[in-house]
């Protein structure tokens, strides 16, 4: 982990907060404006709750004010929420608009061995230092902007070898994937496999499943099998100081797309099972899940990688084999 970017993300993080807390200060005192009384209330919880506290922590034995104390603190919060109500305002519209509900916009949660890392900022992280060198526009990658148009609805056995149309397919696809971020943190959820042709979309709906992932609060790593696999064994030969394998172990959801296009040697491939086998291993303690994106078959698999490796995926992952027209092809012919 870069420590520069961690920091100037941290300055970003501290900035929105700031912003946030400004912002529903602006709307409370617009509010003081708007309906008489509720500063008035606000000031009272402010001065009994302090008193709450300097009495807590100066007596010993003062039960009987402190209690006291919060009474009033409870009658009076609830004479404010009626107030908000009588005016068809909520408290959660005077609450801070956080990007991130769980940490806060800090960038750290509490826990019980302390501070750590909120994922919202682990995924930035890992956008700046990986995966926006890796994939083009990963935002607009999204199930929205998935067109089942492009996949034909004439089913064309001799073709394809297959009973079914090419969006028949892509839809039994998609549905497969949108099954899998729903169970995602389901121990037995198998993880994903895509095989087939280049240009058909397996590029895309990964990374509509990375999206769907980041927005529920989870972290993804997307890296291209030859980079992934260059930069473990840089780092390993000292080439390096970025451990990219300690990310790689850690992330909830890695995608690795374009298997096969690497190099093929005998380090690689030991990476590569490392990789696979250790990803399986952490689903006992910590849910993670892996999508492999190929334009091998799986006959392909087993001829160029070893059988321990093409086991593990087999017996681990759902194959999703993808068939049809080149779409990009396509959009350039309408072009």
């Amino acid at each position: 982990m870069n420590t520069d970017n961690l920091k100037s993300l941290l300055v970003k993080y501290d900035q929105k907060r700031n912003l946030a807390l400004s912002e529903a200060n602006q709307k409370k005192y617009e509010l003081y404006d708007k309906i008489k009384g509720l500063e008035q209330i606000d000031n009272e919880i402010n001065t009994l709750s302090i008193q709450s506290i300097k009495s807590i922590l100066t007596t010993t034995d003062n039960k009987k004010s402190i209690d006291r104390l919060n009474k009033q603190i409870a009658e009076l919060r609830k004479k404010r929420l009626q107030l908000l109500k009588d005016n068809n305002i909520t408290e959660k519209y005077l609450e801070p608009d956080f990007d991130c509900k769980k940490c806060k916009d800090t960038g750290y949660i509490k826990t019980p061995n302390g501070n750590v890392l909120c994922n919202c900022i682990k995924q930035e992280l890992y956008n700046m230092e990986y995966n926006n060198a890796n994939i083009y526009d990963l935002k607009n990658q999204t199930f929205k902007n998935f067109k089942l148009t492009c996949y034909s609805d004439t089913i064309d056995e001799e073709k394809y070898g297959k009973k079914i149309s090419p969006r028949d397919n892509i839809i039994a696809i998609k549905n497969m994937c949108e099954n899998f971020i729903n169970n995602f943190d389901d121990p037995t959820e198998s993880n994903l496999l895509f095989c087939g042709s280049p240009g058909l979309g397996k590029t895309f709906l990964s990374s509509c499943i990375a999206n769907e992932m980041i927005l529920r609060g989870k972290t993804v790593l997307y890296q291209t099998a030859p980079i992934m696999l260059d930069n473990i064994i840089d780092y390993k030969f000292g080439k390096t100081d970025n451990n990219i394998s300690k990310v790689i172990n850690s992330v909830d959801l890695l995608i690795i797309d374009d298997l096969g296009t690497e190099t093929k040697n005998n380090l690689k491939t030991t990476e590569l099972f490392n990789i696979i086998n250790s990803r399986l291993l952490n689903q006992e303690n910590k849910i993670t899940k892996t999508i492999i994106s190929t334009n091998l078959s799986l006959q392909d698999l087993y001829d160029i990688y070893e059988e321990r490796i093409v086991s593990r995926i087999i017996g681990n992952y759902n194959a999703c084999y993808f068939f049809g027209e080149d779409i990009r092809i396509k959009k350039k012919i309408k072009v």
